[in-house]
């Protein structure tokens, strides 16, 4: 490797080690403060916040990664056009493709990382995520289900109220339910609630001296009924179609005909392209007059990282509906970065040769 791309890496190298670890500092601070609100909430077991911002923190490096090097790039470079160090590498008789090739050199070993992550460690992680949501997450857990409090889960709507819990023997005493459905809703009144299985794939109930209401959407049949003990099987909580299709294995979306699916996969295999893409962009981005501070063209940068990110998952969203064909699909966004980045190329060819 010579002088000049060694120089170049070294320079990226130290912003990137920061600026991802910055970045995962945050993305963890946030997501944990979100799941321990859930926790207290009484909707999420403790014991799994950590579990599940590890995961998260998996599944957001395929985009704190290229994020990273992206700013790297630009606030390296920034500072060298800033300090003509460009202009002295270029006026020595060095091709502007060298900084382009330095920057190369360093994205596609961070884009290989980042192919891994978006087909192994993303779906992994979040079937990971939703087992531990599960097993933790489960409203009819008493062990973390609050006292005069309303108890809400978001995943089904369904909602728990009771004037005294006891987690030793899984009771709730004067505990009022809402159980909400597509075409009816119930609700129970009991003086005694008996949680016989807390499971989210089969929970079950055992009510002692209540009143059960039960509200038709569509018509006017509301029935109510009064019992003495009543078991009751409720809802499972099943996991959303979104949730299902990022957890799928790439192999398996590679076998399945849905538009939605066919758009994941792309989603997967476009994101270390798109990473080596956006690092190369940010070299003609950086680029700034001299004496005019390395920050001056952070505008531009920060512009087409929102152009690329929206209208990455724009895409996405739109392959997913049939409204473009998978072909160009998600692949769509790559191509236009590409193009971008030859035009960028040309006109730095033509620069040299003008000084020539």
């Amino acid at each position: 490797m010579l002088t000049i791309e060694r120089y170049i890496i070294g320079e990226v190298r130290r912003p990137v080690l920061m600026m991802v670890g910055f970045l995962t500092f945050v993305f963890a601070s946030y997501s944990a403060e979100r799941y321990l609100a859930d926790a207290a909430d009484g909707v999420l077991a403790l014991s799994a916040v950590l579990s599940v911002v590890f995961y998260k923190v998996i599944i957001a490096l395929e985009m704190l990664l290229p994020v990273g090097l992206y700013a790297s790039v630009a606030i390296a470079l920034g500072r060298l056009y800033s300090d003509s160090e460009v202009t002295a590498i270029l006026a020595s008789g060095s091709s502007p493709l060298r900084l382009y090739g330095a920057v190369l050199l360093i994205a596609a070993p961070l884009a290989v990382a980042v192919t891994l992550l978006s087909f192994y460690g993303r779906p992994w992680a979040y079937t990971q995520i939703y087992q531990l949501e599960q097993q933790s997450k489960s409203d009819l857990d008493v062990s973390h289900l609050l006292a005069q409090h309303f108890n809400l889960n978001d995943d089904n709507g369904r909602m728990i109220l009771a004037q005294h819990i006891d987690p030793d023997t899984n009771r709730l005493l004067n505990a009022l339910i809402y159980d909400p459905g597509e075409d009816k809703s119930r609700v129970f009144r009991a003086k005694v609630v008996t949680v016989t299985n807390p499971d989210p794939s089969g929970p079950e109930l055992l009510l002692d001296s209540g009143t059960s209401y039960t509200l038709e959407h569509h018509l006017s049949k509301d029935t109510s009924l009064i019992y003495n003990q009543l078991k009751l099987h409720l809802k499972p909580i099943d996991p959303t179609d979104e949730l299902k299709r990022k957890s799928i294995p790439s192999s398996l979306l590679a076998q399945s005909d849905e538009p939605a699916d066919k758009a994941e996969l792309q989603w997967r295999e476009s994101r270390g392209l798109v990473a080596i893409l956006m690092a190369l962009l940010a070299v003609p981005l950086s680029r700034t007059a001299p004496r005019k501070g390395r920050f001056s063209a952070l505008l531009p940068i920060a512009l087409m990282f929102t152009v690329i990110f929206y209208g990455s998952n724009l895409c996405r969203t739109l392959v997913g509906n049939t409204a473009i064909p998978l072909i160009p699909g998600l692949w769509l966004v790559p191509l236009l970065m590409l193009a971008g980045l030859a035009l960028f190329i040309a006109r730095d060819m033509r620069w040299l040769t003008r000084r020539s």
